[in-house]
């Protein structure tokens, strides 16, 4: 008995099922042949698809006026995926963070991945989709993006642009903290260092990076009128050395209530047992924002209400002279400096 027609197609599209799903990189992906445009159709523009970027011209136009905000960031983490997060939501979180602190409502990314050979192609469908996904979480869309293969083993780098629209009114800037102003933090201080930490110590604990575009809190407090004259998002070198920028910038000095600031009992036992600084852990979705005084209440109330902003504190306030102090629990003062040295490599 012959096989039929119908049969032989059904296993050959079967292997060429298989054949993908368990695909390596390979130099051939980055030589911009047809190995490449098969990466990019059958991983990056399925997840990625929109009008402008389905024009695939060199570059992407867009509309805009006005004031516009650009940033750009590489992204490196090891492990790849982590609890609460993996790389491709890193790198949107990260992007969208950094111009969602300077007021603006984010619109557009570009992303470059540069893969190294033996990188397992269904971990990287899964980070795309999981990039995709958070793209449409924070309202933005990739017009944009690159493949580089390199010699390697199995790594991955994105490297992300990011624009968005600064409204008029608008104008927030590290420069302009001022006396009497408060000190807000959005959240719980070092989960995210705590977490990729865990994960290469092989620590069991159910702690989760804090990976999240901080959207809603911003734009809540841009809408609101709240008079917002600062704000960072408290990534690496952590909530010390933030604030002391901040402090540099403006001239001004912080005082900080050590007992305000908040930090989950997990991650407070894992600094204890670790001999970490809190101060000078990384997060991936926390902002510090310096508010008016006549403002803090309403601005703690809007970022507590909003998505990622349960554990909102008020944590000091801005003074004269320079430096960043805190109030210890025993009443005593100590002063709160940079990070020094290398801290934890590879963490965003």
């Amino acid at each position: 008995m012959g096989v039929s027609v119908e049969r032989i197609e059904t296993l050959n599209r079967f292997r060429d099922d298989m054949e993908e799903l368990y695909m390596k990189i390979t130099l051939a992906h980055g030589s911009g042949g047809q190995s490449t445009s098969e990466l990019i159709d059958s991983i990056f523009a399925k997840e990625f698809s929109n009008p402008v970027l389905g024009q695939m011209e060199d570059s992407a136009v867009v509309e805009g006026s006005g004031r516009i905000a650009i940033t750009t960031d590489s992204f490196v983490v090891t492990p790849l995926v982590f609890k609460g997060g993996d790389i491709g939501r890193l790198a949107v979180c990260g992007t969208v963070n950094d111009l969602l602190m300077r007021g603006a409502v984010p619109k557009y990314l570009t992303c470059g991945f540069i893969l190294e050979t033996g990188a397992d192609t269904d971990e990287l469908a899964k980070i795309v989709h999981s990039m995709a996904l958070t793209a449409r979480e924070a309202g933005v869309i990739i017009v944009a993006g690159d493949t580089k293969v390199v010699e390697g083993s199995g790594g991955m780098y994105i490297n992300t642009s990011g624009v968005g629209f600064v409204p008029e009114e608008v104008n927030v800037g590290s420069s302009l903290c001022s006396e009497g102003d408060v000190i807000i933090v959005s959240g719980n201080m070092g989960d995210h260092h705590a977490a990729i930490l865990s994960e290469r110590m092989s620590i069991d604990n159910s702690i989760e990076s804090d990976c999240a575009p901080l959207n809603e809190m911003v734009l809540g407090l841009i809408d609101a009128g709240i008079k917002v004259h600062a704000m960072r998002d408290i990534t690496r070198g952590g909530l010390g050395t933030v604030l002391n920028e901040l402090a540099e910038t403006s001239k001004c000095a912080i005082e900080l209530e050590e007992e305000l600031i908040p930090v989950s009992n997990q991650v407070k036992s894992f600094c204890k047992i670790l001999g970490l600084d809190i101060m000078h852990m990384g997060n991936e979705g926390k902002m510090v924002a310096v508010v008016a005084s006549e403002d803090a209440d309403q601005a703690v109330r809007i970022i507590r209400e909003s998505r990622y902003g349960a554990d909102a504190a008020i944590i000091g306030t801005v003074k004269t002279g320079e430096g960043v102090s805190m109030i210890t629990p025993l009443g005593g003062k100590r002063g709160v400096g940079v990070l020094i040295g290398e801290g934890l490599p590879r963490i965003c």
